[in-house]
Protein backbone atom coordinates (compact mmCIF):
# COMPACT_ATOMS: atom_id res chain seq x y z
CA UNK A 1 0.00 0.00 0.00
CA UNK A 2 1.01 3.75 -0.63
CA UNK A 3 0.74 6.08 2.59
CA UNK A 4 1.68 9.42 3.60
CA UNK A 5 3.40 9.08 7.26
CA UNK A 6 0.80 11.34 9.68
CA UNK A 7 3.59 10.82 13.08
CA UNK A 8 6.06 9.08 14.35
CA UNK A 9 7.29 8.09 18.02
CA UNK A 10 10.54 6.80 18.93
CA UNK A 11 10.37 3.80 20.98
CA UNK A 12 12.70 3.07 23.70
CA UNK A 13 13.59 0.99 26.77
CA UNK A 14 11.20 -2.27 26.27
CA UNK A 15 9.60 -1.19 23.65
CA UNK A 16 12.87 -1.97 21.42
CA UNK A 17 14.23 -4.55 22.59
CA UNK A 18 16.31 -6.30 19.55
CA UNK A 19 17.08 -3.21 17.65
CA UNK A 20 20.29 -3.26 15.84
CA UNK A 21 23.36 -1.29 16.71
CA UNK A 22 22.86 2.19 14.30
CA UNK A 23 19.00 1.39 14.17
CA UNK A 24 16.03 2.87 15.77
CA UNK A 25 12.22 2.07 16.08
CA UNK A 26 9.61 4.04 15.31
CA UNK A 27 5.83 3.53 16.13
CA UNK A 28 4.30 5.32 13.10
CA UNK A 29 1.06 6.58 11.82
CA UNK A 30 0.18 6.99 8.62
CA UNK A 31 -2.62 8.13 6.02
CA UNK A 32 -3.32 5.44 3.44
CA UNK A 33 -3.55 7.04 -0.18
CA UNK A 34 -4.01 3.50 -2.18
CA UNK A 35 -3.62 0.15 -1.93
CA UNK A 36 -1.64 -1.62 -4.30
CA UNK A 37 -2.54 -5.28 -4.22
CA UNK A 38 -4.38 -7.11 -1.35
CA UNK A 39 -8.03 -7.14 0.71
CA UNK A 40 -9.71 -3.83 0.99
CA UNK A 41 -11.48 -2.38 4.00
CA UNK A 42 -8.45 -1.37 5.88
CA UNK A 43 -9.12 2.10 7.30
CA UNK A 44 -7.86 5.53 6.24
CA UNK A 45 -5.12 5.65 8.91
CA UNK A 46 -2.87 2.55 9.48
CA UNK A 47 -0.22 2.01 12.08
CA UNK A 48 3.01 -0.35 12.34
CA UNK A 49 6.86 -0.85 13.92
CA UNK A 50 9.87 0.27 11.92
CA UNK A 51 13.49 -0.27 12.57
CA UNK A 52 15.33 2.24 10.63
CA UNK A 53 19.53 3.28 10.45
CA UNK A 54 20.57 6.51 12.01
CA UNK A 55 22.35 9.02 9.33
CA UNK A 56 25.72 9.86 9.08
CA UNK A 57 25.55 12.44 11.72
CA UNK A 58 24.04 9.62 14.31
CA UNK A 59 20.58 11.40 14.02
CA UNK A 60 17.32 9.21 13.35
CA UNK A 61 15.46 9.41 10.21
CA UNK A 62 12.91 11.94 9.37
CA UNK A 63 9.58 10.01 8.39
CA UNK A 64 6.80 12.68 9.07
CA UNK A 65 4.89 13.84 6.06
CA UNK A 66 7.24 11.14 3.92
CA UNK A 67 5.09 9.06 0.93
CA UNK A 68 5.83 5.49 1.12
CA UNK A 69 5.25 2.23 -0.29
CA UNK A 70 4.38 -0.61 2.71
CA UNK A 71 4.90 -4.39 2.29
CA UNK A 72 2.79 -5.19 4.64
CA UNK A 73 -0.02 -7.74 6.09
CA UNK A 74 -2.69 -6.84 8.69
CA UNK A 75 -2.36 -8.04 12.53
CA UNK A 76 -5.49 -9.82 13.38
CA UNK A 77 -7.38 -9.19 15.75
CA UNK A 78 -5.67 -5.48 15.67
CA UNK A 79 -7.50 -3.00 13.29
CA UNK A 80 -5.83 -0.68 11.16
CA UNK A 81 -2.53 -2.02 12.34
CA UNK A 82 -0.02 -3.96 10.12
CA UNK A 83 2.97 -5.94 10.62
CA UNK A 84 6.06 -5.31 7.93
CA UNK A 85 7.22 -8.74 5.88
CA UNK A 86 11.07 -7.98 6.18
CA UNK A 87 13.00 -5.09 7.69
CA UNK A 88 13.08 -3.56 4.13
CA UNK A 89 9.34 -3.96 3.78
CA UNK A 90 9.18 0.40 3.87
CA UNK A 91 10.15 1.71 0.81
CA UNK A 92 10.39 5.88 0.06
CA UNK A 93 7.70 5.85 -2.61
CA UNK A 94 8.49 7.32 -6.11
CA UNK A 95 6.38 6.72 -9.20
CA UNK A 96 8.96 4.18 -10.87
CA UNK A 97 8.85 1.70 -8.02
CA UNK A 98 5.30 2.14 -7.56
CA UNK A 99 4.72 0.83 -11.18
CA UNK A 100 7.48 -1.40 -11.42
CA UNK A 101 5.72 -3.20 -7.76
CA UNK A 102 2.27 -2.89 -9.79
CA UNK A 103 3.74 -5.07 -12.79
CA UNK A 104 5.18 -7.69 -10.35
CA UNK A 105 2.10 -8.09 -8.55
CA UNK A 106 0.14 -8.42 -11.42
CA UNK A 107 1.95 -10.91 -12.83
CA UNK A 108 2.41 -12.56 -9.47
CA UNK A 109 -1.95 -13.23 -9.34
CA UNK A 110 -1.65 -14.65 -12.90
CA UNK A 111 -2.60 -18.11 -13.49
CA UNK A 112 0.33 -17.85 -15.76
CA UNK A 113 2.75 -16.53 -13.05
CA UNK A 114 6.56 -18.27 -12.66
CA UNK A 115 6.45 -20.80 -10.29
CA UNK A 116 8.46 -19.87 -6.93
CA UNK A 117 12.61 -20.91 -7.02
CA UNK A 118 13.92 -23.05 -4.26
CA UNK A 119 16.68 -24.74 -5.54
CA UNK A 120 18.75 -26.60 -8.08
CA UNK A 121 17.97 -30.24 -9.17
CA UNK A 122 19.94 -32.02 -11.08
CA UNK A 123 22.59 -30.47 -13.82
CA UNK A 124 24.49 -31.98 -16.41
CA UNK A 125 26.67 -31.29 -19.23
CA UNK A 126 27.16 -32.15 -23.14
CA UNK A 127 30.03 -32.06 -24.97
CA UNK A 128 29.78 -31.45 -28.58
CA UNK A 129 31.30 -32.58 -31.63
CA UNK A 130 34.11 -30.10 -31.73
CA UNK A 131 36.23 -28.47 -29.54
CA UNK A 132 34.36 -25.08 -27.39
CA UNK A 133 31.12 -26.64 -28.30
CA UNK A 134 28.83 -28.20 -25.78
CA UNK A 135 25.15 -27.79 -23.70
CA UNK A 136 24.50 -27.50 -20.17
CA UNK A 137 21.17 -27.80 -18.55
CA UNK A 138 20.50 -27.35 -14.92
CA UNK A 139 16.95 -28.51 -13.59
CA UNK A 140 15.45 -26.17 -10.38
CA UNK A 141 13.60 -26.91 -7.85
CA UNK A 142 10.45 -25.22 -7.46
CA UNK A 143 7.50 -24.86 -4.46
CA UNK A 144 5.20 -26.55 -6.45
CA UNK A 145 7.15 -28.50 -8.25
CA UNK A 146 6.39 -27.07 -11.63
CA UNK A 147 9.19 -27.41 -13.87
CA UNK A 148 11.73 -24.91 -14.45
CA UNK A 149 15.23 -25.52 -16.43
CA UNK A 150 18.03 -23.35 -17.47
CA UNK A 151 20.35 -24.38 -20.68
CA UNK A 152 23.24 -23.06 -21.64
CA UNK A 153 24.32 -23.56 -25.37
CA UNK A 154 28.18 -22.73 -26.30
CA UNK A 155 29.38 -22.53 -29.65
CA UNK A 156 32.73 -22.06 -31.14
CA UNK A 157 33.36 -18.31 -31.94
CA UNK A 158 30.38 -16.77 -30.36
CA UNK A 159 29.45 -16.21 -27.26
CA UNK A 160 27.61 -18.69 -24.90
CA UNK A 161 23.70 -18.46 -24.96
CA UNK A 162 21.35 -19.39 -21.75
CA UNK A 163 18.11 -19.71 -21.61
CA UNK A 164 15.07 -20.61 -19.36
CA UNK A 165 12.44 -22.72 -19.58
CA UNK A 166 8.97 -23.11 -17.53
CA UNK A 167 7.92 -26.98 -19.21
CA UNK A 168 8.56 -30.47 -19.32
CA UNK A 169 10.89 -29.98 -22.84
CA UNK A 170 13.63 -27.36 -23.40
CA UNK A 171 12.35 -24.34 -25.64
CA UNK A 172 14.63 -23.64 -28.37
CA UNK A 173 12.91 -19.95 -28.91
CA UNK A 174 12.94 -19.38 -25.07
CA UNK A 175 15.00 -16.81 -24.34
CA UNK A 176 16.69 -14.90 -20.60
CA UNK A 177 14.30 -13.10 -18.35
CA UNK A 178 13.47 -10.12 -19.03
CA UNK A 179 15.40 -7.67 -16.03
CA UNK A 180 13.29 -6.90 -13.25
CA UNK A 181 10.36 -8.98 -14.40
CA UNK A 182 8.33 -11.39 -11.85
CA UNK A 183 11.03 -14.86 -13.43
CA UNK A 184 13.94 -12.88 -13.15
CA UNK A 185 13.38 -11.91 -9.36
CA UNK A 186 12.21 -15.91 -8.45
CA UNK A 187 15.76 -16.48 -10.23
CA UNK A 188 17.82 -14.28 -9.22
CA UNK A 189 16.78 -14.13 -5.70
CA UNK A 190 15.93 -17.67 -5.08
CA UNK A 191 19.38 -19.69 -7.09
CA UNK A 192 21.81 -20.12 -4.49
CA UNK A 193 25.21 -18.97 -5.04
CA UNK A 194 27.15 -21.80 -6.42
CA UNK A 195 25.94 -25.07 -8.07
CA UNK A 196 25.16 -27.89 -5.25
CA UNK A 197 27.70 -30.70 -5.50
CA UNK A 198 24.82 -33.25 -5.49
CA UNK A 199 23.53 -31.71 -8.56
CA UNK A 200 26.81 -32.74 -10.76
CA UNK A 201 27.49 -36.24 -8.55
CA UNK A 202 26.96 -38.04 -11.28
CA UNK A 203 29.05 -36.19 -14.40
CA UNK A 204 32.64 -36.70 -14.96
CA UNK A 205 35.35 -34.40 -13.43
CA UNK A 206 35.36 -32.20 -16.58
CA UNK A 207 31.34 -32.05 -17.38
CA UNK A 208 30.77 -31.16 -13.95
CA UNK A 209 33.41 -28.24 -13.54
CA UNK A 210 31.66 -27.06 -17.24
CA UNK A 211 28.37 -27.52 -15.60
CA UNK A 212 29.86 -25.31 -12.87
CA UNK A 213 31.02 -22.55 -14.92
CA UNK A 214 28.19 -22.14 -16.93
CA UNK A 215 26.20 -21.68 -13.65
CA UNK A 216 27.93 -18.95 -12.97
CA UNK A 217 27.44 -17.64 -16.07
CA UNK A 218 23.59 -17.64 -15.86
CA UNK A 219 24.36 -15.79 -12.17
CA UNK A 220 26.00 -13.26 -13.94
CA UNK A 221 23.61 -12.68 -16.36
CA UNK A 222 20.69 -11.66 -13.99
CA UNK A 223 22.84 -9.79 -11.79
CA UNK A 224 22.10 -9.46 -8.18
CA UNK A 225 18.49 -9.52 -6.76
CA UNK A 226 18.42 -6.08 -5.61
CA UNK A 227 16.63 -7.28 -2.45
CA UNK A 228 17.93 -4.17 -0.38
CA UNK A 229 16.84 -2.15 -2.40
CA UNK A 230 13.85 -2.53 -4.49
CA UNK A 231 11.73 -4.76 -1.73
CA UNK A 232 10.30 -6.93 -4.97
CA UNK A 233 11.79 -9.93 -3.68
CA UNK A 234 8.78 -10.00 -0.59
CA UNK A 235 6.60 -10.15 -3.06
CA UNK A 236 7.85 -12.55 -5.49
CA UNK A 237 8.92 -15.38 -2.94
Amino acid sequence: MIVTVRNTIRLKGPDAVGVAPGYVRFYVEGDVDALIAGRSGLPGTVSWLVDMPLDAANHPPKLKKQKLILLSRPIPGKPGTLQLVSRKAQLAWTPEREQRLRAILSEANSPSAPPVVTGVGHAFHVAGSIPGEGETQIFLKTADNRPVSLNVQRHPGEDPRWSVSLGEIVDDQAAAPKHETLLWYRLACGLPSTLPDDAVADQAVDDAAQARDDYRLVLKGLGPCGRTTSGADAVAN
